[in-house]
């Protein structure tokens, strides 16, 4: 595969009225690359998703993929979210189909197979576990062979062991196929996990661009897994020390 950029992001903007979430992007991301984007709550991560999959314009700047600025819906995305957003009145192959056209059954039963939930095909959403959604919530994003697969913290919710085997799976399944994939997470140790580089964002910019350079499948345990952890974790703690530091007048 070459090694291009495929997504670019310029100076990119966005405020709400005076409120400004992203005061000025610039990123780049090759032909199926793994990131992450990291940053306490409000820093502008799913603002910045949601722009990439062009669910919102820029106030400024460009978002341009394949070497065209997007305009209106990115089509060669697809986002999955923190729930599943599946139809409760359709059946699980349904959902997955939805947006297909002529004989898309066998598709859609592929990427069920893919995630481990042939057998509940012809069943509702409303029997499933959390963690069985997301698997569902995710056959249905692939099921369109996207270039750019948006992940906004689509394991929050789960349990740590049902997390871990999510993790995998998603792992899994991009190793096979090698769509980009941008995730947004608070946790560090899953974007360590996963990612080939984590972006920390802070005050709507960009503070940290850090490629994690470790052998895949990764350990845990392993010191240099937590020494990148620990590092990613300095830098999103620090802003909150410098802003404690400045309220209280600490020296």
């Amino acid at each position: 595969m070459e090694n291009t950029d495929q997504l670019v992001l310029q100076d990119v903007k966005k405020s709400y009225d005076h409120l400004h979430v992203l005061k000025g992007i610039n990123l780049s991301l090759k032909q199926g690359e793994f990131i992450s984007i990291v940053g306490k709550s409000g820093c502008g991560k799913s603002t910045l998703l949601r722009m990439i999959a062009g669910l919102e314009t820029p106030s400024s700047g460009c978002v341009i993929m394949n070497g065209n600025p997007i305009q209106g819906l990115n089509k060669e995305a697809r986002m999955m979210f923190q729930d599943g957003r599946l139809l409760p009145w359709k059946r699980i192959l349904q959902n997955i189909g939805m947006g297909l056209t002529g004989d898309w059954k066998e598709k859609a039963m592929e990427r069920l197979q893919s995630v481990g939930l042939e057998d509940r095909a012809q069943q509702f959403p409303s029997s499933l576990s959390g963690g069985q959604k997301q698997r569902v919530a995710l056959a249905r994003a692939l099921v369109h062979e996207p270039q750019l697969l948006l992940l906004d913290e689509p394991l929050g919710a789960l349990d740590a062991l049902t997390r871990m085997e999510m993790q995998q799976l998603i792992e899994s399944i991009w190793q096979k196929n090698r769509f980009t994939t941008i995730l947004v997470t608070h946790d560090v140790e899953e974007a360590v996990m996963l990612s080939d580089r984590i972006i920390v964002l802070k005050d709507g910019k960009v503070a940290l661009d850090q490629v994690i350079d470790l052998p895949r499948p990764r350990n845990r345990t392993n010191p240099s897994f937590n020494k990148h952890a620990d590092e990613i974790l300095a830098q999103i703690m620090n802003q909150d020390f410098e802003e404690k530091k400045d309220k209280f007048k600490i020296v």
